[in-house]
């Protein structure tokens, strides 16, 4: 047991003298300037108050002779100026090594005996300040310092000038122990606040950056919805119209119409999503709202003029439902027909949205058809982002290959998402 304990000590004490933080220079450099100036203030005093209290008057052996001077010896003593000057330099060392610091200064304070002056306590308290306010080992700063106290209540009893009684530097050492604890305390509490302003500035920053993500991933997927849709369409009316430019002018001319309907749909839906991006004091003049339900007989009207026979059996609940869920069902069916019009040419499609008490259904099946040369471009982004925009509210997507031929494409949504 005695070994463990002489053991911990040790420790301790190889830890009292590792450096603490580095201070910045300018703290470094008061330091100094206030140890050299507490050492000249101590010879100073010293040099002072030697012939005061401490001094004894001899006089000549003839008592005749009372013109001769009287002889003033130090009562400790000549004074020992080296160690005075001597005792406040720890203290250029008190932030990076105060407990070595304050042991310095004690022991060299405590060797003074009666020279101390005022200025001796005065560094011995500001070595303890130092002691409990900057060192890591507190246990042993505390224990360090009532040792010191209790000696300099002894030691300094004969200090110049005289102190207000013999526990005078006992009571002032415990005094600057007790105010450097509460300045440590609420230092420290002003540290943990920084590192909670930090943390919470930091998780600020990181919630804004998952945010701008989410809105470039939700952009990302509308642009994807809307290009790819809109585009796909009038490829395949371009292409329409070029086979019967010659043979059918009047047919060429209705799916150029075509073409032109659908890119001034895709540009209505591009002005609606860059106005996602626009700032704060931009004018909204000419942007359109984000497409809805009411508009699936538009866009099922146009994947029929392309040729492609489409059915479409809506049945949707009496009260409206929130515009996240009307434009995420609304981009079901847009990326199930675009689908279908670049993986299975001249296939029949059905489209059906049904509705319980909680969900809302969206079916899209097709009876298999040919690929085209805009399949071969798909990356599989658009039903990635389907998920995404389904799972945001709560919902599901599957898509499957049909048994026989033909492809489904099931989406169920919240009518309420929470």
């Amino acid at each position: 047991m005695e070994n463990d304990t002489s053991s911990v000590w040790r420790q301790s004490v190889r830890e009292a003298l590792r450096p603490e933080a580095r201070p910045t220079a300018r703290a470094v450099l008061v330091d100094a300037l206030l140890a050299i100036a507490l050492a000249v203030a101590g010879v100073v005093a010293m040099w002072k108050f030697q012939a005061v209290d401490q001094v004894v008057a001899v006089r000549p052996q003839d008592a005749a002779d009372h013109s001769a001077p009287p002889a003033f010896v130090p009562r400790g003593g000549l004074p020992n100026y080296w160690l005075i000057a001597l005792n406040p330099l720890p203290l250029a060392f008190r932030r990076w090594h105060p407990l070595p610091a304050f042991w310095a200064a004690m022991g060299t304070g405590l060797l003074l005996t009666d020279q101390a002056t005022w200025i001796t306590i005065v560094v011995c308290t500001v070595a303890a300040y130092s002691a409990i306010a900057h060192s890591r080992q507190r246990v042993l700063a505390v224990a360090s310092l009532v040792i010191a106290a209790a000696l300099s209540s002894f030691a300094f009893q004969d200090a110049a000038p005289e102190l207000p009684g013999w526990s005078s530097a006992f009571v002032i050492m415990l005094l600057a122990a007790v105010v450097a604890r509460t300045v440590r305390y609420w230092r420290d509490q002003f540290s943990a606040s920084q590192l909670r302003v930090a943390a919470l500035q930091k998780e600020k920053e990181e919630a804004a950056r998952r945010a701008v993500e989410e809105e470039r991933t939700r952009i990302t997927a509308e642009l994807h919805d809307i290009v790819t849709h809109n585009v796909s369409v009038m490829v395949i009316q371009a292409g329409a119209a070029h086979r019967v430019l010659d043979t059918a002018p009047e047919e060429a001319r209705e799916a150029m119409r075509a073409v032109e309907t659908g890119g001034r749909a895709a540009m209505a839906e591009l002005r609606a999503v860059m106005s996602l991006l626009a700032g704060p004091g931009s004018s909204a003049d000419g942007l359109q709202p984000q497409p809805g339900l009411d508009q699936l007989e538009a866009l099922v009207k146009g994947v029929r003029a392309t040729g492609m026979p489409v059915d479409l059996t809506v049945s949707l609940p009496p009260e409206p439902l929130p515009p996240g869920v009307e434009l995420a069902a609304y981009r079901v069916v847009q990326e199930a027909l675009t689908n279908v019009l670049k993986h299975a040419s001249g296939a029949s499609t059905s489209v059906a949205l049904r509705h319980d008490d909680d969900w809302l259904e969206i079916e899209v099946t097709d009876t298999g058809g040919t690929r085209t040369e805009q399949a071969h471009s798909g990356n599989g982004r658009g039903l990635i982002g389907l998920r995404e925009r389904l799972a945001a509210y709560g919902g599901s997507l599957e898509a499957r290959h049909r048994i026989g031929s033909g492809f489904l494409i099931k989406a169920r949504v919240p009518r309420r998402p929470e």
